[in-house]
């Protein structure tokens, strides 16, 4: 995203706007400015301000105008009174940013928008989580915050080395180089993204050994972690299987979300369920 200063008025709207603050009123050139090593291409501001066509020569001096009489005039909070902003194209490896920041743009390795993925919100359908397993969603960054992919990395290899499965229906899955080890494109690793989610399955035995890592590698991350679990109930909506471990560890568990087998099949003919081996722990596949 770009401003262009031939029509910028430094109204200051835009900068509330940014969810990440990368956009400021420089001083020295009295327009607005957007930091573009911050900039993760949410298209925030070009959605979400009014974009009003005034010409530029009129509104600044109606602005200078009243400024002399030490009156203020200030367009609408929610308005670009002259349309300044515009849209950059975008090419590899920038354009991840807009993909996993802007909640319209569907990934294109998932077809799912927003941070391109569904986790285990399906499972009732996609029975992507079994009985004895635990899938786990590793969220980086939030707005103002944000994360980079050499963060991400950092977490998706040390968890590599514990044998743990990526889930393939997963974009930053797809940015791998190698999924044994967890390996990003070199391209992408400074890359900044309002958030992410490395999305993993293990076997029940590997999950405190797992947050463990997650713990120890998030110390040294400069971004925001949380940690999501997902498992599947017995008969009686209730889990007496991964719930205990992780009060064990000290967390407050909050129920998020619950599929509760409403969820129907639309292909015509019945797809076989595919077959997986048991993962031992410690192993990789």
């Amino acid at each position: 995203m770009k401003i262009n200063p031939d029509k910028c008025v430094a109204c200051g709207n835009c900068t509330y706007v940014c969810p990440m603050g990368a956009i400021y009123v420089d001083p020295a050139t009295n327009r607005s400015t957007i930091n573009r090593d911050e900039c993760v291409e949410c298209y925030s501001c070009f959605n979400g301000l009014s974009q009003e066509h005034l010409n530029p020569t009129i509104v600044r001096t109606m602005r200078g105008l009243f400024k002399m009489m030490r009156l203020r005039f200030d367009p609408e909070p929610d308005v670009c009174p002259t349309a300044a902003f515009e849209p950059d194209p975008l090419t590899w490896p920038r354009v991840v940013r807009r993909a996993f920041s802007d909640p319209r743009v569907p990934h294109e390795s998932t077809g799912v928008q927003g941070r391109g993925t569904e986790e285990v919100k399906t499972n009732d359908v996609s029975g992507r989580v079994k009985v004895g397993e635990v899938g786990i969603t590793v969220e980086f960054g939030r707005p103002g915050v944000g994360a980079r992919f050499h963060e991400i990395e950092r977490m998706a290899q040390a968890l590599a080395r514990l044998g743990v499965h990526f889930e393939k229906k997963n974009p930053v899955t797809t940015l791998m180089t190698d999924t044994t080890t967890g390996k990003l494109k070199d391209d992408i690793l400074n890359e900044k993204v309002l958030s992410a989610i490395l999305e993993i399955k293990i076997r029940v035995e590997q999950l405190e050994p797992i947050i463990r890592t997650i713990q120890e590698v998030e110390k040294n991350l400069e971004t925001v972690v949380a940690l999501g679990i997902g498992t599947r109930c017995d008969e009686q909506g209730e889990d007496h299987v991964v719930a205990p471990i992780l009060e064990r560890m000290g967390y407050t568990l909050h129920r998020a979300k619950t599929n509760i087998g409403l969820g129907k099949i639309s292909n015509d003919a019945p797809v076989p369920a595919v077959q997986q081996e048991a993962v031992p722990t410690g192993a990789s596949r």
